[in-house]
């Protein structure tokens, strides 16, 4: 995807989205959203995978060890876990190895999960990164290789656009109709509000 199309990832991401599973299978590692901002809330399904794979890494930062309970799960002989969470993502970066190096400060501690021996996140060599902040954690995914999809297909630029759109047109058309039906996910929205 282009760097366009991973600025509208971000946008369609951070209003109102929610990291909702993780699944790591040797070296693919699937994180799951909820609530983001793609396609028309009628069909039910608003949800995004992201799959790193080829090298792939995750790297959790955290504060407290309770909030990162799920991957104390990790099945380390079969390199294999599957979880459900909740978090609401507070931001999330498409990012550089330059910028990780700077954000290694702001958290405690930090657990690493990768099928490459002697794998060190300060010393990292991948072609894709992602940092996704939420309130009490943070963590990056990285590998050689990062796809994006919904429930029913895999997306590229111009599949994204048009999904991206269509949110759009759902979320005008509740403007107009804002009195008649109500939906949090619209109300709460940054665009409702106007800039002083």
């Amino acid at each position: 995807m282009n760097t366009r199309s991973l600025k509208l990832i971000r946008d369609v991401m951070i209003n109102s989205g929610k990291w909702t599973s993780i699944e790591i299978s040797q070296d693919s590692i699937y994180l799951g959203f909820k609530n983001v901002e793609l396609g028309d809330p009628k069909s039910g399904d608003m949800s995004l995978t992201v799959r790193f794979a080829e090298d792939s890494f995750l790297s959790v930062f955290y504060n407290n060890i309770w909030d990162v309970d799920f991957l104390s799960r990790y099945d380390y002989k079969n390199q294999l876990l599957s979880e459900e969470m909740d978090f609401d993502v507070k931001d999330i970066k498409f990012i550089d190895f330059e910028y990780l190096n700077t954000f290694f400060g702001n958290y405690k501690s930090e657990k690493t999960i990768s099928s490459i021996e002697e794998f060190s996140v300060h010393n990292i060599r991948n072609d894709f990164f992602m940092l996704v902040e939420t309130r009490d954690i943070a963590f990056v995914a990285g590998g050689n290789q990062m796809d994006f999809f919904t429930s029913f297909e895999r997306l590229d630029d111009a599949s994204l656009r048009e999904l991206s759109n269509e949110w759009m047109l759902y979320f005008l058309n509740y403007h107009l109709k804002r009195n008649i039906i109500k939906d949090p996910m619209c109300e709460n929205h940054p665009l409702m509000y106007t800039k002083k």
